[in-house]
């Protein structure tokens, strides 16, 4: 989730205020590696569908290991996912689909070279493990693996840059039903309207046992609601017409982003986004791959056929992929290739504290 935190604020930032460009610019961090590693399995890839759609691979990363990111965590040498989003930006800026998939969900990881340059084996195994051993790399393989979507680009943020994101807004408002104590997340909050900021709105996003019923889905829920929320702040025209707040923003943003070379500056994010910078808030839509918790082991996930298909095929079509908040089962596609009943999500037009 940290990392479309920053993929937004760039996307609807970056064609305002292109004073200080060059400062701004030279904050992105690149990842060669990456693009170089997936050259050498071009022949496996998905060959991409639909001319001007673009898939986004938003990975944040749990790397306990830098500046401001000790304290969560004792750094083993490797990170893992904390939490990957694919985001579909639908061609002609019609709209933006996030669809998180979960970091427990058991997928089919292809043999990829780890950071030591040993290659390791194939194997069955949990979604985030992917990250740990091969990278983005091997991330973006597996999931086109999983989906048979090509992955355009990809971006990576860890904790520190999401604090400092939150911040450059003035925080994001929640409401909650009930008062949050949680130790490992750092969080202690009590109940109802309240804004947070860097260190709590973090807290809130990491936090799982101590809400709801400790699921990681459930926390996915809370991070794509809290994903809205920020996504709305943002739009006001107190943040985005107003280059006082705008531009720590930016600066905040790009600082705390790494990308492919594709992405790799102010420009480069501003042809992709140009025209999708004024999408409603009702067509940013935010759900999770369809699953259900796994048959030899409970705490893990797997998919809910034939419905994680039928979405894997309308975002390959870039067909639109209708959300709603409390939905029955996916009655299957009509005749343009959507489906009939929507995905159980959220939009960025639902106000959580509703």
């Amino acid at each position: 989730m940290l990392a479309l935190v920053v993929a937004f604020l760039v996307l609807s930032g970056a064609g305002v205020g292109w004073w200080l460009y060059e400062r701004l610019d030279g904050n992105i961090r690149t990842d060669t590696r990456t693009e170089n590693e997936l050259r050498k399995y071009e022949a496996e890839r998905p060959v991409p569908v639909v001319r001007d759609a673009q898939n986004i691979l938003l990975i944040g990363s749990d790397n306990r290991g830098g500046k401001g990111n000790g304290k969560y965590g004792r750094d083993t040498g490797t990170q893992r996912s904390d939490t990957t989003i694919l985001l579909h930006l639908q061609a002609g800026g019609k709209s933006a689909t996030a669809v998180s998939i979960p970091r427990d969900l058991m997928v089919d990881i292809p043999a990829c070279t780890g950071a030591d340059g040993k290659r390791g084996t194939a194997r069955f195994a949990q979604f985030n493990w992917a990250f740990e051993f091969g990278g983005p790399a091997c991330t973006i393989r597996t999931v086109e693996k999983l989906t048979g979507i090509r992955v355009d680009h990809h971006m990576i943020v860890d904790f520190s840059g999401f604090k400092k994101m939150v911040n450059a807004v003035g925080g994001v408002e929640v409401c909650l039903k009930e008062p949050i104590d949680d130790g490992e997340a750092h969080l202690e909050l009590p109940a109802g309207r309240q804004v947070l900021h860097g260190e709590q709105a973090l807290g809130f996003v990491r936090a799982r046992y101590s809400i709801g019923d400790g699921s990681d889905t459930e926390r996915i829920g809370r991070q794509q609601e809290f994903l809205g929320a920020l996504v709305k702040k943002l739009q006001s025209n107190g943040v985005l017409l107003n280059p006082t707040r705008l531009y720590p923003v930016l600066d905040a943003a790009t600082s705390s982003l790494t990308t492919d070379p594709g992405l790799n500056s102010l420009k480069d994010l501003y042809d992709l986004a140009s025209g999708m910078r004024h999408i409603p808030r009702d067509k940013i839509r935010f759900l999770t791959i369809p699953r259900q918790p796994y048959t030899y082991n409970r705490n893990r996930d797997e998919l809910v056929q034939p419905d994680a298909d039928r979405l894997f095929r309308q975002l390959r079509l870039d067909h639109p992929v209708p959300v709603a908040r409390a939905v029955a089962h996916a009655s299957g596609d009509d005749p343009k290739g959507g489906t009939s009943t929507p995905y159980k999500g959220t939009t960025a037009a639902h106000d959580m504290c509703e």
